[in-house]
């Protein structure tokens, strides 16, 4: 009859559903168990992305101390560079001026440039910060001469990405060279690394591990 197929009908639509919200639900637990080792896989990556980080700086804050210590004429132990504080890593976010003076911010910062391939930035502004303070006109000349091999001239080793009228400049200015023969290239550099790998670093997940209360392992706290 009539009432009888619409029963069925009824009965046949429920049956359905109820498959349907089980194997939905089947799908869901599914996709759930899926998820899992995908959040370990990225729980992984971020443990080994921030432990290359740790090596990066680790290297660069050992040539800071190394560096230090043949200038000082002091006996003893090297200085270590102990991992700042969260209040004093989130200062580096204020100002790139911040982030440079501060030797362990410096030390991230390069390792930070050098896992994205542009240490060469870095590098050259710090061989220029270097080059001003020397006081020998022959170290000068000598120096000048370095910095324009190493970074300035056609497929340099660490070739800066400065325009051609730039480098000509320098080319000429080396022959006799002053304290601001790199000046224009070092504000360059200086902007792109401003503008650029700055906000970057502060996006990365070693400058936000530094800024969390909670440090990023036990053994790096004196790293």
């Amino acid at each position: 009859s009539g009432r009888g197929a619409a029963r069925r009908g009824w009965v046949g639509m429920q049956s359905a559903l109820f498959l349907a919200v089980r194997h939905g639900g089947r799908m869901e637990r599914g996709s759930r168990r899926r998820s899992e080792p995908e959040e370990a896989d990225k729980g992984r990556m971020k443990r080994t992305i921030i432990k290359d980080w740790k090596t990066r700086l680790s290297y660069f804050l050992q040539n800071s101390s190394n560096s230090n210590k043949r200038k000082s004429k002091k006996a003893g132990k090297h200085r270590n560079y102990f991992r700042p504080s969260p209040e004093e890593a989130q200062l580096w976010s204020e100002a790139f001026d911040e982030l440079l003076a501060n030797k362990y911010g410096l030390a991230a910062f390069r390792a930070f440039l050098k896992s994205e391939f542009c240490e060469e930035n870095i590098e050259f502004w710090l061989a220029c910060e270097d080059f001003k303070k020397t006081k020998s006109p022959q170290k000068l000349t000598s120096k000048a001469k370095k910095i324009y091999n190493d970074f300035i001239e056609k497929e340099a080793p660490k070739e800066i990405n400065i325009d051609f009228q730039t480098k000509n400049m320098i080319a000429q200015n080396i022959q006799d060279a002053t304290h601001t023969c790199f000046s224009a290239a070092q504000k360059r550099v200086y902007s792109l690394m401003e503008n650029n790998s700055y906000p970057r670093f502060l996006e990365s997940e070693f400058y936000q591990e530094l800024c969390k209360k909670t440090p990023i392992s036990r053994a790096a706290q004196g790293t």
